[in-house]
């Protein structure tokens, strides 16, 4: 009787201990912010798959943070490697960089501290301590949270699922939910290093532009010579197309179309013959870098502008809201046919 007693005593400390080895929500809460406290900064690679528009998208991710406020984004588009990207911030301010166009912009923007950013290590922990109500489950390898989003141009995803790894506290997988829980934005981390040691002009504009970094090609001064196929929105927010005017330009051909009804817009394509010979006075932009899944633009107040295989769009309205500009610049890409 007392050998089975002491074997009951002893199964009964093995529950114990591993009840006790098991975090609590806000033991991972605290460990999160702690990590993010602590660091120095990190390296991290992931691929990021898209899934809202009407042909999935694939980008590679390289990250680079500095403490406090230095990022670099390398966005590498497969399907449209000149429309590759990135987004930097240094203490000069916002920067997005298209090396293979020669083309930057400069923001007055908060970025990336004003939405969500599902491929940022501080972002997704930020989303974790701003819900309270999140909720948490332990699995064998991950900690899972699924928080609510902040995107200030999509309302459509406002949902993630974040997976942390166990050992390291750092993100291993996050997925952007829509309102019925079905994920349209997935994020896989392959890399991620703490602390690690960056070159001096890591977080410079120049030697950004003129790097061939991640794989992004450099082809400033080239020539192409493309025809440019013109492409009309899906979305046209009660308008309908009233005009349409073609002109060439000094760098190509340029059309603008017009759109009149519930809210005018007009939307201005351009397919330069050669590029810039130089970007090193990019141009600057009130307001900010957002993503339209397929590439980042720069939005204004009242305007909208991209790149997006080898063409510029303009899209400017007084009467669209931001979000509707980026609702009908989305429904750009693939349409070439009124």
């Amino acid at each position: 009787m007392r050998k089975y007693f002491g074997v009951g005593i002893i199964a009964l400390l093995i529950l114990v201990l591993a009840a006790c080895g098991e975090k609590s929500k806000e033991d991972v809460v605290k460990k999160l912010e702690q990590s993010v406290e602590e660091m120095s900064g990190y390296q991290a690679e992931a691929t990021m798959s898209l899934k809202t528009g009407e042909e999935s998208q694939t980008y590679k991710i390289d990250v680079s943070h500095k403490k406090k406020d230095f990022y670099r984004v390398l966005l590498k588009n497969e399907q449209d490697k000149e429309g590759s990207q990135i987004i930097l911030r240094n203490k000069d301010g916002v920067f997005v960089l298209t090396p293979a166009l020669n083309k930057s912009f400069k923001f007055q923007s908060d970025w990336p501290n004003n939405s969500s950013q599902p491929y940022l290590y501080q972002s997704l922990v930020k989303d974790v301590l701003d819900n309270s109500d999140a909720t948490f489950k332990s699995t064998e390898k991950y900690y899972v949270f699924e928080t609510k989003t902040n995107y200030q141009n999509n309302n459509n995803l406002p949902y993630q699922e974040i997976y942390f790894d166990k050992k390291s506290y750092t993100p291993v997988a996050v997925k952007v939910l829509d309102k019925d829980k079905n994920p349209l934005v997935e994020v896989d981390f392959s890399k991620f290093e703490i602390d690690p040691k960056f070159a001096n002009d890591t977080f410079e504009i120049e030697s950004n532009m003129t790097s061939s970094l991640f794989g992004i090609p450099v082809m400033a001064g080239e020539e192409t010579n493309q025809q440019l196929s013109v492409l009309y929105p899906n979305e046209k927010m009660g308008a309908e197309l009233v005009e349409e005017k073609e002109a060439e330009t000094e760098n190509g051909k340029r059309v603008m179309l017009s759109y009149e009804g519930e809210k005018n817009f007009t939307l201005v394509q351009e397919k330069v013959s050669a590029y810039p010979t130089s970007a090193a006075a990019p141009e600057s932009v009130t307001g900010n870098p957002v993503s339209l899944g397929f590439t980042m633009a720069a939005q204004s107040a009242s305007s909208l502008e991209w790149s997006f295989n080898g063409v510029n769009y303009y899209l400017a309205s007084e009467d669209l809201t931001k979000d509707e500009m980026v609702t009908v610049a989305k429904s750009v890409v693939g349409q070439s046919v009124k």
